[in-house]
């Protein structure tokens, strides 16, 4: 019940592959990011990742047009439709080969796939359909030579252009009609791209990897289609048939029409043939239906590659999208830039770069006034609104692994240090990066958030440490040592007055004056890199920790007596030293699997927990040795103690995270991270068709035409970072995690990105002391009594929302201050805990803020405040939240207040200003009567 943490939220991945979509409205984007996938709220600001997770990456999706449907394949071909309304996936299908393309037709009825050369439509299970089973196939076209890659729906769902490597567009019909046979569009000298249907019309427009648009007209309206009567076939029906031989009514009507229709047919020859001999080569009839036949005309062909080619002579077309009411094409290119051009006359409007890589994927929103870019290899996302030319929404992850987080004190903030060299700050409720500090030139190694919230700091491999404020957002302070050393840890006191950081190619431990900027001393003792670092959380405490891969544990009392120290004996190497929060333990993990806790004050190992089984083994591609014995060099390499102190939480190299009691030493839970396959090292087995007798197939290096392409194998023995730009599986692996400090989460920053896992209390029947005449009618009975204290009390025993939420907002204002009074300690700690979350969403702010009031004001001073941290953490945060909220609305509200009221006085004067003007006309007019 205390750990059952669930993932929510997926932070620092943005866009992996595949493509991207708009909803409907047109106000929210969805993005795959890897196995799953994120929906980006625009309008609310606010980003959520489905509870949905395939077993490889995401690579073609697809939105119904009502939104209730998300069609998603992934690369290995295994598809899912999932319902946007429960977000749960509803049906499965393996296709078995990988699929390029999906898309839905306008009405809703059927979607497309792309597989290898083929094209298969299947009805949709939808209302408009009247099915609801799934993956009822339709039809299957088969035309292309080569693969395809695209599909475009015409504006009735009658016809499919699809797009192929062999360079050419087919055009296809789910109905067979008497003007029309399968067409094929030439004129392209490279793969097609995409194709795009006309609005109203079968005009089409096809774009290749080269760049060449072709425009092309059709040559009838849709109004001229004529469909294909069905023919008339003999029906067997065996069981009507009786033994006489006699046959039904119904063989008889068909056996008649079947005769009437071959003698209209053999008349309709005979006239023919007869017309053909008399010297005319088409009736009338014919020649109008021969006028009416469905064909297309090239009108023009454009060259969209010559302007982004001035930049980059070998750019090319990679990714494109149209918006048919306002006919704006926009296209991008391998080089990062994009155009914006006006069809059919091909007027460009805009043209933008947004990086010097590949962008992967365009979309346009239903109004088109925003376009979305995807580019996989920096991981970016942008939303360009382009007629104010401004950004909706830039977001971009790390573009290499996340080394490091930090939870601000009050867990509204999130901050993630990767190899690119860069730290940036998440918001945890909505989602989305706020700022970004690149001023380091080399991987970051930790960062940690001050206990004030005022700054962050930052340790990297370029041999400075950094300090950034949060209100200016700059880096105000640059520490450095003497020599010039890779800092590869970071720890800083409970008074955020003094900053340590530990070398890894010199041993010692730097200590710095945050606010000095100075170097107040060097720590030496240790043999080997020092890993990792930590203060004492005690403020009383000064003491500060250290583990190196020297086997040993040292406990400095550096501030009051500089290089005074205790060694402690570890097992093996240490990789990881964590303080408990009330400063009288440390727990340290080794290299062999161990955890091991230490007493500070009598430097005494307390107990250890072996978990080296408990990571879980995995085999990458590259390994020669199986998982078993593979087990044996796993260990935990991150550390973080719960809120109270009683539990452990590690990762290390392995997709398991695991959660320990420290008292029992026993495995509590145990989360798996992710079951994507697309990383390494997930499974403990290679596929056998993977197998040949020369051993592994992702043992050999798959090149491309030039040496030196692209590699699809790592770098022996490197672990860390896409090493000499070569194309392969990351490992799969935990780099860092923190319980936040309210208690309600945790994060973890492994190779998929920044994963949190929430409690949600609310599906879970958590009762305290509760008794058999508890149950919810009673505590309604004793509400309506107006025993509100005691009403209380007895729905915080059944502890269930909805009920202490109903009772709560049932008592009157002015009895809180009673009802505070009547109740226990016990119960008001729950009852702070309860309101603290609700403060989150309620709407009520003001009756809850007496509440509060009156909780702190009666009971405050009753109140444990260490054990109730993460409950006070929380209410701030929520309280913080809500001030933000509110403090924007309040302002607008009063600016405009401000204007109505001068507009007001502005115009009164302008009426008294009047009134007397005509008040001073009358009397010069009366004295002129008078005179």
């Amino acid at each position: 019940m205390k750990f059952s943490y669930k993932f929510s939220n997926l932070l620092g991945t943005v866009y992996v592959k595949g493509d991207l979509l708009f909803s409907p409205d047109g106000t929210s984007v969805i993005s795959p990011v890897g196995n799953r996938i994120t929906i980006y709220d625009l309008k609310n600001n606010k980003s959520t990742t489905l509870p949905v997770e395939s077993r490889f990456n995401y690579n073609a999706i697809d939105l119904s047009p009502n939104g209730n449907v998300l069609v998603a394949i992934n690369e290995e071909g295994d598809a899912h439709i999932i319902s946007m309304i429960s977000r749960m996936i509803i049906h499965s299908y393996r296709f078995k080969k990988p699929v390029c393309c999906v898309k839905f037709s306008p009405d809703g009825k059927h979607f497309a796939i792309c597989k290898e050369n083929r094209v298969f439509v299947y009805n949709a299970p939808c209302l408009e359909s009247g099915n609801f089973n799934p993956f009822i196939m339709e039809r299957v076209f088969s035309g292309a030579i080569d693969d395809t890659t695209n599909i475009c729906w015409s504006f009735d769902s009658k016809f499919l252009a699809v797009g192929s490597k062999d360079t050419s567009t087919k055009l296809y019909s789910l109905e067979k009609y008497k003007n029309f046979r399968h067409c094929n569009l030439g004129g392209h000298s490279d793969e097609i791209v995409s194709c795009f249907f006309e609005k109203k019309t079968y005009d089409i427009s096809t774009l290749s990897r080269n760049g060449q648009l072709c425009i092309w007209e059709c040559s009838i309206n849709p109004d001229d289609l004529v469909i294909n009567e069905p023919s008339i076939k003999r029906v067997k029906n065996n069981n009507n048939n009786n033994d006489n031989g006699d046959e039904s009514e119904d063989d008889v009507d068909i056996d008649n029409a079947v005769e009437k229709t071959e003698k209209e047919n053999a008349k309709m020859t005979k006239n023919k043939m007869e017309k053909t001999d008399d010297g005319d080569d088409d009736t009338a009839d014919d020649k109008k239906n021969k006028s009416k036949r469905l064909i297309f005309k090239k009108l023009a062909r454009h060259y969209l590659a010559d302007e982004p080619r001035k930049q980059d002579r070998a750019a090319i077309l990679t990714a494109a999208a149209y918006h048919t009411d306002t006919k704006i094409l926009v296209t991008g290119f391998s080089n990062g830039c994009f155009y914006l051009h006006e069809l059919p006359e091909v007027n460009m409007i805009h043209s933008l770069s947004i990086s010097n890589q590949c962008i992967s994927s365009i979309a346009l929103n239903s109004t088109g006034d925003w376009i979305a870019l995807g580019c996989s290899k920096l991981g970016q996302l942008l939303v360009w609104e382009w007629q104010s030319e401004t950004y909706a929404m830039k977001q971009q992850g790390h573009s290499n692994n996340m080394n490091s987080l930090a939870y601000s004190p009050d867990g509204l903030f999130l901050i993630t240090g990767g190899d690119d060299g860069k730290v940036k700050l998440w918001n945890t409720l909505s989602g989305f990066c706020t700022i970004t500090f690149s001023e380091h030139t080399s991987g970051i190694s930790a960062v940690l958030f001050s206990h004030n919230r005022k700054f962050i700091v930052s340790a990297s491999l370029d041999g400075t440490a950094r300090a950034y404020d949060l209100t200016r957002y700059r880096n105000f302070k640059t520490y450095t040592s003497p020599k010039p050393v890779q800092f590869s840890c970071l720890a800083l006191d409970s008074s955020d007055e003094f900053l340590a950081a530990g070398g890894q190619d010199f041993f010692d431990i730097y200590l710095w004056s945050i606010k000095l900027g100075t170097l107040l001393e060097v720590l030496s003792g240790h043999e080997g890199p020092v890993v990792s670092l930590s203060f004492s959380p005690s403020p009383s405490s000064t003491s500060l920790a250290s583990v190196s891969w020297d086997k040993t544990l040292k406990l400095w009392n550096a501030i009051e007596n500089g290089s005074d120290h205790e060694t402690l004996k570890l097992t093996s190497d240490g990789l990881c030293v964590v303080y408990r929060p009330d400063g009288n333990e440390v727990a340290v993990s080794t290299l062999d699997g161990q955890i091991s806790f230490f007493d500070v004050k009598t430097s005494i190992q307390i107990s250890s927990i072996e978990g080296r089984k408990d990571l879980g083994s995995g085999r990458s591609d590259t390994d020669l040795i199986t998982a078993k014995k593979n087990l044996e060099g796993k260990a935990f390499t991150t550390l973080c103690y719960s809120a109270d102190g009683n539990c452990i939480i590690a990762g290390g190299h392995s997709k398991n995270i695991c959660i320990y009691n420290i008292t029992e030493s026993v495995l509590v839970k145990k989360f798996e991270i992710t079951q994507n396959r697309s990383f390494d090292a997930v499974d403990d087995f290679i596929n056998r068709r993977k197998m040949t007798e020369f051993g592994n197939i992702a043992l050999i290096e798959e090149r491309e035409a030039n040496e030196g392409g692209k590699v699809s194998i790592r770098v022996p023995g490197a672990r860390k970072g896409d090493m000499a730009s070569r194309n392969f599986k990351p490992e799969i692996r935990v780099y860092s995690l923190q319980f936040s400090p309210t208690g309600q989460s945790f994060a973890a920053t492994t190779t998929e990105g920044l994963s949190i896992y929430s409690l949600d209390v609310g599906l879970v029947f958590d009762p305290f002391e509760l008794d058999i005449g508890v149950t919810p009618e009673t505590v309604k009975n004793t509400l309506n009594n107006k025993d509100y204290a005691k009403a209380l009390m007895m729905s915080i025993k059944l502890n269930e929302k909805d009920l202490i939420r109903y009772v709560i907002e049932n008592i009157p204002h002015i009895d809180i201050e009673l009802t505070v009074n009547s109740m226990s300690l016990v119960y008001i700690e729950r009852l702070l805990k309860f309101i603290a979350t609700e403060m989150e969403k309620t709407k009520h702010i003001h009756f809850y803020l007496i509440w509060i009031e009156n909780i702190f004001i009666k009971q405050g001073h009753n109140i444990n405040s260490a054990l109730q941290m993460p409950v006070l953490l929380n209410l701030q945060k929520n309280m913080q939240q809500k001030y933000d909220d509110l403090s924007k609305i309040c302002d607008f509200n009063q600016y405009t207040m401000d204007f109505i009221k001068n507009t007001a006085q502005m115009k009164s004067k302008k009426l008294i200003q009047d009134s007397q003007d005509d008040s001073d006309d009358e009397f010069i007019e009366q004295m002129d009567i008078d005179n």
